[in-house]
């Protein structure tokens, strides 16, 4: 007999793409827990016998970092290193049938809603008490929480709402319950995501219900920062900032991807917004909480985009000083509707754009960051690395923005919040000096 056969499941979660992921990563985790199978994230050992990997395909860069993720496992298991490769996620829902024939070595496909399914292959049951219950796979000072599935917006670059579906909003009372236990298990900081923020609530409440939500999660004790990902700039609801601005444990934080700024290409890209409603949005958020901090992304090289729209992006920059900014070059996505359109724009060339527009935004960060020097920041530590102590203000999330390395001589822990000092200011990072009750 082989010893294999006597050696208990151990799994290994591999989440590949955006936060989203994350959290449907945590969740399958916490119910192989609750059906009592050993289970990792991201484990680095070899010491486990099934893979499932979670993908993501969502532009060309993840789907490639997807399939060759996959392609090294197949390789383990034939090697012997591995039992069994499952694959999930949005890579599979978008090209299950392409994939099985291309990739016959792996062991079951499951698209992003099939939970249950992935469950039965480990002939364990899906247990509907367990709502909320996950697995963090991050440091356990904070954590994502998806507020709704899905997408009803019409983008014509984006192929999401092709493999996540409809909007789908959980309730208010799911949601506090869902806090309220991260909390009691050591979460101080809670980052709400979603395809789109703004449109919570309208499909079970029939009106957009975010301010609601975020007034009900500011009511959580022990809840010491809730950060906003992702609020479409559309008919934006300001009633959200006006909850920002009252509830001091909201962050005076705001992700909202832009896109771009030429009329041509927000038309183009069926954004469903014009540049001066841009320009009426961004003022009126600033005159309403001068302080907050406004991260977009935009996105160069889609098909028709001249020099003239670059110009124009990098004189909304310049013009609207974002705190922070990504940037993204267009990927050409079947299924989509801009997949009618010629992508004419060459690789190399998107990638200059975006280069210009990030250089114009790295010199705005830079002068931003300088502002803060001898200012006293609340900050949250994040890990020890290098020997020194990493951390964040409430305007930076975590790995897009900027990081504050903290000199102190005390001992200091992940998940602590202290006063700092900022001492010196680069492009992306900030330096500190933490300073106790009583000193300037």
């Amino acid at each position: 007999m082989k010893t294999r056969t006597l050696r208990k499941d151990k799994v290994n979660i591999i989440t590949l793409g955006c936060s989203k992921n994350v959290v449907d990563s945590e969740v399958l985790s916490g119910q192989l827990k609750a059906n009592d199978i050993n289970v990792v994230h991201e484990s680095k050992k070899s010491d486990h016998n099934i893979v499932v990997i979670n993908t993501c395909g969502f532009i060309d860069k993840a789907k490639e970092e997807s399939i060759n993720t996959i392609l090294d496992h197949v390789e383990l298991k034939k090697k012997g290193r591995l039992d069994k490769v499952y694959v999930t996620g949005c890579l599979t829902e978008r090209y299950r049938q392409n994939l099985e024939e291309e990739i016959p070595e792996v062991d079951a496909w499951f698209g992003t809603m099939e939970l249950p399914l992935i469950l039965k292959r480990f002939e364990a049951d899906y247990k509907a008490e367990l709502v909320g219950e996950r697995l963090l796979s991050t440091p356990g000072h904070y954590a994502y929480m998806k507020i709704s599935e899905g997408c009803n917006r019409t983008c014509s670059f984006c192929a999401i709402p092709l493999m996540r579906g409809q909007h789908v909003s959980k309730p208010v009372e799911q949601l506090v319950a869902e806090a309220e236990g991260l909390v009691r298990r050591g979460v101080k900081e809670i980052m709400l995501i979603a395809q789109e923020l703004t449109y919570y609530g309208l499909d079970i409440y029939k009106k957009r219900e975010l301010p609601r939500l975020l007034h009900a999660l500011a009511d959580v004790k022990g809840l010491e920062w809730i950060r906003l990902h992702y609020a479409y700039p559309s008919k934006f609801p300001l009633e959200i900032i006006d909850a920002i601005k009252e509830r001091p444990n909201i962050c005076n934080y705001l992700d909202m991807p832009l896109q771009h700024s030429s009329d041509k290409m927000l038309k183009a890209m069926r954004r469903q917004i014009t540049k001066a409603e841009m320009d009426d949005l961004i003022g009126e958020i600033r005159n309403r909480i001068p302080g907050i901090c406004l991260r977009t992304t935009l996105i160069a090289g889609f098909p028709g985009e001249t020099a003239e729209d670059v110009e124009d992006m990098k004189g909304f920059l310049q013009q609207h000083r974002f705190d922070r900014v990504g940037i993204f070059t267009y990927s050409h996505e079947e299924g989509t509707s801009a997949y009618a359109l010629e992508d004419n724009i060459p690789y190399e060339e998107k990638e200059r754009r975006a280069q210009e527009v990030m250089e114009v935004q790295q010199e705005i960060s830079y002068e931003k960051n300088q502002e803060k020097v001898d200012k006293i920041f609340k900050v949250l530590v994040d890990k020890k690395e290098a020997g020194r102590y990493l951390g964040r203000t409430e305007f930076d999330s975590v790995e897009v923005d900027n990081e504050v390395i903290i000199t102190t001589s005390r001992k200091l822990t992940p998940g602590e919040f202290v006063n700092v000092k900022i001492t010196s200011a680069y492009d992306y990072d900030l330096e500190g000096t933490v300073v106790e009750d009583g000193q300037a």
